[in-house]
Order: structure tokens, then C-alpha cells, then sequence
């Protein structure tokens, strides 16, 4: 499962760094392009909320089979792809075995593993939550340095197959289940609500959509169903018919946790958006530069996270939490001073001290938020957890690249070169994520670690 997971969370960023060299061979625009990645997104936030019902309707191995199939059709769609709009529904396909795999995964874990050794496993999910997004752009950028952008899906194939049959082979049933009515209403508000939500948002993240109904009028929607959706999962709750359990928030801990993933999520993808325009509008950097320069980031989450994980289980989340917030805070801050001149080895330290820090706050924040739960909701609680990552992916990327795009926009006005009114424009932007992020330093002190019956831990 942590193959697979590796495999299909990987795609969701992979197709920044060749969005310039799609619109060439497509002969397509900015904004066009730009679906290849929104759509993903969309796709992904739809489909999670519905995988709480799927997990306790259906057995694990069925769902896996389901996950991974999707993923690897929707990943041969997009290898074979003459134009645009075949490539798009490949993506679609693609996400939608994604926001299968990542739930699936999580609830299985939990229901697996014992509380004492839970933030070891943890911490091999967390490299695959976190590694595979921020190394998307160095792969993306390496195979394109010399390869055609096919071949990011084509190489991805064989792999997903491999997984596809191991996982046949190998993976056995673990849940038991059971018969759970399937509300038609939550889902079309939860399609219209997450999606309506992510697709605002994304517009609000660009300059043609900064200031048009595109962005606000699908955002105004998403909003007003997305408070629908949550009335009718408080009615069906009542008697067990949720689609998505709310009782989750009962636990304050899952709570805090969900606050703190929320402005995690916002700083990475945020920072992966931006990092790239920086590096290459204003340093002039090409992508296998910008994709080897993130590298280090990427592969310090992936070495300290196996650490973290044991470090939690010996001493809980506290130690981890507390100075795993200060670092990334220290990190944005830092990013705050760069400019036209900056030398790529300070952004480098930055974006590997960033990394850390997430490393040191994703294991603790997955372990006890989840292991809060009575595991009758781990379904429901790993269901929340990945939703929050699509949204707060979304609300970071439309945030950084909205203040980018203002302040871009007033300088260019003024007669500022490109590359300066980007440098300013980037400066803006991480200094609005810089001040979200001293918000979890506080947070990082109430976060408990779960005690060893999850039933006891709801009750309190």
C-alpha cells in the first residue's frame, strides 16, 4: 500500500514544471494548462469525502484493486493522449483512484497496528503524504530535460501495474463490512460543496480569475453547499447514515490536529507553487535546475520521517510538534528576505529547513489525530484528514499565488521589469504565509498524545 500511495500522491504535482512545455506541444494557454492540475485537485476533493462510505461498505482488497486500477488507466490514458482534452480525462481518472488510495491506507493502519508502534508506521505514510508531492517537480524536471512530457506517464505505468498485481497477491481483507445506506443528497452537496470550494479558489489563484466571477461565483456556491452538506451529516449522524461522520470533532484533539495539518498543507503547497516561478522568472533558472535545487527538501522529509516516527513513539507529540512549527515559521520567514539577487544556496538551506520542520509535524499530527478516534470512525477521521489536505493544498496555492499576482500586476503598472515585480510579488506572498504559520506554534502545545483505548480517548 505504501508503493501504490507513493505512486498515485507523486501525480498530483508532477505537472508543474511542464505546464510550459504542454502549452507548446498542445498549442494551448496559461490557463488551460493549468487544468491538468486543477482538475486533479477537483477530482481528488470530490471523491475523498464519499471513501468513508467506501471503506465501511466495502472489503480493504476490492478497494485497492478498484484504487489502483483507476490510477493505472487513467495513467495509460494520459501516455497515449493525442491532444488536451483526452490528457485532462486521464488526470481525472487518475485522481480518482488517488483519493481512494490515501484513506484506504490510513484507515488500514489504524486498524492494524497497535497505538504503542503506530508513529513508526506513521512515519513511513508521512514520507509518502509529504515526499511525493514535493519531489514531483524534480522528476517532472529531470524527465523533461530529456525526454518528451509523455514520458512522466509512461515510466509512472509499469510501476502502477506492479503495484496493481502485487497488491492482488498480497493484500488480505482486514475490515469487516457492513451495510451503510448511501445518501444521494451529501453526495451532490458534497460535489458541489469541496468541488465548487477547490474550483473558486484555483481561479482565485490566477490573474485573469483574481478579480471575475470565475473565481467568486464557484467559491460563493461551494460555500453554501458545503454548510448544506454539514447540516445534513449532523441529521444523518444521528442515526449512523452519515456520509461523512462529523463525531470526529468531538475529539479535541482530532480538532487541533486538523487546524494544525491545515496550515501545514497551506505552507507546502504554497511553497511548491511559488518556489519554481521564483527560481526560474527571477533567478533564470531552467526546470531540471529547479527540479534538482528542490530535490534536497523532498529526500530530508524522506530521511528524517522514519526517525520522527520512533521518536513519537518514545516521547509523544510534544517534542516533535513544538519545534517541528518553529522551524517551518523560521523557514517562511526567511523566505520573506528573498530577492532579484539571492543566491540559490540560501534558497536551498530554506527550503530544506521548511522540510524539516513539516518532517518533525506530519507523524506526530497523523498518529494522534486518528489514534483520538474510536476506530469505528477511523474511516470517517482518515476521510476528514484527506479532504483538509485537498482544501488547504487549494486555499495555499490560490493565497500565495493570489498575493503574487497583485502585487506583480501593481508593480508591472509602474514600469517594474518582470523579474523584479515577481521577486516583490513572491516577497508578498510569503510573508502572508509566514504569519499563518505562527499560528500552529500555540497549537503544537495542545496536542495530546492518544492513549492506548481509542474508545476512552472519544469520551473525553
Amino acid at each position: 500500500m505504501l508503493v501504490s500511495a507513493f505512486v498515485v500522491i507523486l501525480n498530483e504535482t508532477i505537472m508543474g514544471v511542464a505546464l510550459p512545455h504542454l502549452m507548446t506541444d498542445l498549442s494551448i494557454t496559461a490557463t488551460a494548462a493549468q487544468w491538468l492540475t486543477t482538475a486533479f485537485m477537483l477530482t481528488m476533493a470530490v471523491v475523498i469525502p464519499i471513501t468513508g462510505f467506501l471503506l465501511q461498505r466495502f472489503n480493504t482488497r476490492p478497494v485497492f484493486m478498484a484504487a489502483m486500477a483507476l490510477f493505472s488507466t487513467g495513467t495509460l490514458i494520459a501516455a497515449i493522449a493525442p491532444g488536451f482534452e483526452v490528457l485532462l480525462v486521464g488526470r481525472i481518472v487518475q485522481a480518482t483512484g488517488t483519493a481512494i488510495m490515501m484513506p484506504l491506507l490510513m484507515t488500514t493502519v489504524m486498524t492494524l497496528v497497535p497505538a504503542s508502534s503506530r508513529g513508526k508506521t506513521m512515519g513511513n505514510i508521512s514520507i509518502v503524504i509529504s515526499v511525493a508531492p514535493a519531489i514531483g517537480p524534480t522528476i517532472s524536471g529531470i524527465i523533461l530535460s530529456v525526454l518528451d512530457w509523455r514520458w512522466m506517464f509512461i515510466l509512472v505505468l509499469p510501476i502502477a501495474v506492479g503495484a496493481l498485481a502485487l497488491g492482488a497477491a498480497r493484500i488480505k481483507n482486514v475490515s469487516t463490512p457492513r451495510a451503510v445506506p448511501l445518501d444521494v443528497l451529501s453526495v451532490v452537496l458534497s460535489a458541489f460543496g469541496f468541488g465548487g470550494f477547490v474550483y473558486g479558489l484555483s481561479n482565485l489563484g490566477t490573474v485573469e480569475g483574481s478579480s471575475s466571477a470565475a473565481g467568486w461565483l464557484p467559491l460563493g456556491v461551494g460555500i453554501v453547499a458545503l454548510a448544506a452538506f454539514v447540516l445534513r451529516q449532523l441529521f444523518l449522524q444521528r442515526s449512523d447514515r452519515a456520509l461523512l461522520d462529523l463525531r470526529t470533532f468531538r475529539s479535541r484533539t482530532f480538532t487541533i490536529v486538523v487546524v494544525m495539518l491545515s496550515v501545514s498543507m497551506m505552507a507546502l503547497f504554497g511553497t511548491i507553487i511559488l518556489l519554481p516561478i521564483y527560481m526560474q522568472t527571477v533567478l533564470g533558472l531552467d526546470a531540471l535546475a529547479t527540479g534538482l535545487l528542490l530535490l534536497p527538501g523532498g529526500l530530508t522529509m524522506g530521511i528524517l520521517a522514519p526517525f520522527v516516527g520512533r521518536i513519537f513513539d518514545r516521547f509523544g507529540p510534544t517534542v516533535l510538534l513544538v519545534p517541528g512549527t518553529i522551524v517551518v515559521s523560521a523557514a517562511l520567514w526567511s523566505m520573506t528576505l528573498m530577492t532579484e539577487r539571492t543566491e540559490p544556496w540560501m534558497l536551498l538551506l530554506a527550503h530544506v529547513g521548511m522540510s524539516a520542520g513539516l518532517a518533525f509535524i506530519f507523524t506526530p499530527l497523523f498518529t494522534s489525530g486518528l489514534g483520538s478516534l474510536r476506530p469505528s470512525l477511523y474511516s470517517h477521521g482518515s476521510a476528514v484528514v484527506g479532504t483538509v489536505q485537498q482544501l488547504a493544498g487549494a486555499v495555499g496555492t490560490a493565497l500565495f499565488i493570489a498575493v503574487m499576482s497583485s502585487q506583480i500586476a501593481t508593480l508591472t503598472a509602474q514600469g517594474a521589469s518582470e523579474a523584479s515585480a515577481t521577486a516583490s510579488g513572491v516577497h508578498s506572498a510569503f510573508l502572508v504565509g509566514a504569519c499563518v504559520s505562527l499560528l500552529a506554534i500555540p497549537a503544537a502545545f495542545l496536542v495530546r498524545r492518544p492513549v492506548e483505548s481509542p474508545e476512552s480517548a472519544y469520551a473525553h
